[in-house]
């Protein structure tokens, strides 16, 4: 009989050696090695499988059609992101930073399914009852026996299935995965207790069919810890972010709807509340006709939004001109410039060029190209763009504008923004005369080809 052999794990990433690290070449983590020792081969070593019988087949054709239910978690921005709602049996997990609302935002939605009806299992592993409560009251959640929610502090894995077992309530809340214990795993937190938890927890929802929710810590890189193998085991992975003043919940996977979702909330003292019109709140501080400021079309993952993209030259004191971004891929912005200055005519050595992207978000979205050489040329010949204008298209090195991803999106959303006049790659319905280039583009903004008089060799001086 071969000798089970023991393996180690990496908490932070998943990585396996042979032997302990004090570093993972992987992630860089220090010190994060677990030992992993897998269980023992069962079973005689007749035959060429060790006996083992093979287990029923069942053919396609003769599987029926389910369409799973969903219940609202009664915050409309996130059945966006989830795809319509909590599913019956499905897995949700959701990362985050330390302190960026979490637990905040689960208590707001374990209220609104109670106050339907629903039973909901929080399980507390991180926080006292107290705390909960206290937090409770801050969120103005309903307490009255009609609309309740089950509290518990038993973290043991197979006890919280015993629970959902025994109660099957309608939503089910673990905060958070890395506190339960799974016997015989090792100390929490583990790799073999974060899977084996998950794992059994997830077995436990399908056969109940309760929505499970568990909250994930995240590592110094962002990702979820504990490590990448509980994201395939779990139905839906969502992250929330900072970002400024706001809150982003972005699906990176969704077994029942599509992933690249994204929603708005903004923490408040009542909680995390959904931002209905993220454009207009993230253009709510625009400066009107300034030189160098462009509303763009967007699209972060599977949402359309307007952001305003910023741009400003100065001349430079140094022997070399700086080019800083925010925001933006640095890559596509160079790449704007050598097409600014070789097809318009721009002499931008001597000028700092600095390109942001306005509140805090970072886009690598090819459709803002064209956006960005609007903004610099703005910038550099000192004339705003009129404030009813809105920009995207993708530019290629020959200074050609070509089509992007979501284009009627994009298009859509400036519109009910209240944005009439769209500079946008051409054969976009309802925009015949798009333009085909960004001599075009400026052409179409502020009439005329761009003058000789114009270039940013006059405007550095007069600066």
């Amino acid at each position: 009989m071969a000798r089970a052999r023991t393996s180690y794990v990496c908490s932070s990433c998943g990585y396996t050696s042979a032997k302990p690290l004090g570093r993972c070449p992987n992630c860089q983590a220090w010190n994060s090695f677990e030992e992993e020792v897998p269980a023992a081969a069962t079973g005689s070593r007749g035959g060429a499988y060790g006996g083992v019988v093979g287990g029923k087949l069942t053919a396609l054709s003769t599987v029926g059609r389910r369409e799973e239910p969903r219940t609202s978690s009664g915050i409309p921005e996130l059945d966006r992101v989830l795809g319509g709602g909590l599913v019956a049996g499905g897995v949700t997990l959701i990362g985050g930073e330390p302190g960026i609302g979490k637990s905040t935002l689960l208590l707001q939605v374990a209220d609104r399914v109670a106050k339907l009806g629903g039973t909901v299992l929080y399980v507390a592993g991180e926080e006292s009852l107290e705390q909960i409560r206290l937090r409770a009251d801050r969120l103005g959640v309903a307490l009255d026996g009609g609309a309740d929610i089950q509290l518990t502090r038993d973290t043991r894995a197979e006890h919280v299935a015993a629970l959902m077992n025994e109660h099957k309530p309608a939503l089910c809340i673990v905060d958070s995965i890395q506190t339960v214990t799974v016997e015989g795993e090792g100390a929490p937190g583990g790799v073999a207790q974060v899977r084996d938890g998950t794992a059994l927890l997830t077995r436990a929802a399908k056969e109940t069919g309760t929505a499970t929710v568990l909250v994930g810590h995240v590592t110094k890189d962002g990702t979820v810890a504990g490590p990448k193998v509980m994201e395939h085991i779990v139905d839906t992975t969502v992250f929330l972010e900072t970002v400024g003043s706001f809150r982003l919940l972005r699906s990176v996977k969704n077994r029942f709807g599509q992933a690249g979702e994204l929603g708005v909330f903004e923490m408040r003292g009542e909680g995390l509340i959904a931002v209905e019109n993220p454009s207009a709140a993230f253009l709510a501080e625009r400066p009107l006709d300034v030189p160098g400021s462009v509303v763009a079309a967007t699209i972060d993952g599977q949402r359309p939004m307007l952001l305003e993209v910023q741009a400003l030259a100065s001349k430079t004191p140094y022997p070399n001109a700086r080019r800083v971004v925010v925001g933006l891929d640095p890559r596509r912005v160079d790449v704007v410039l050598a097409v600014l200055e070789r097809r318009l005519d721009l002499t931008l050595g001597g000028l700092d060029v600095y390109v942001n992207l306005a509140g805090g978000l970072k886009v690598p979205d090819p459709g803002l190209d064209l956006a960005i050489a609007l903004a610099i040329y703005s910038a550099v010949v000192g004339r705003a763009l009129p404030g009813n204008v809105a920009v995207f298209g993708e530019v290629g090195l020959a200074g050609e504008v070509r089509s992007t991803t979501g284009s009627i999106r994009r298009a859509e959303e400036a519109r009910r923004a209240g944005y009439t006049r769209l500079i946008v790659p051409p054969g976009l319905d309802g925009h015949p005369d798009g333009v085909k280039s960004v001599e075009e583009a400026v052409a179409q903004v502020w009439g005329g080809a761009p003058a000789s008089g114009r270039k940013p060799r006059a405007a550095a001086e007069r600066t």
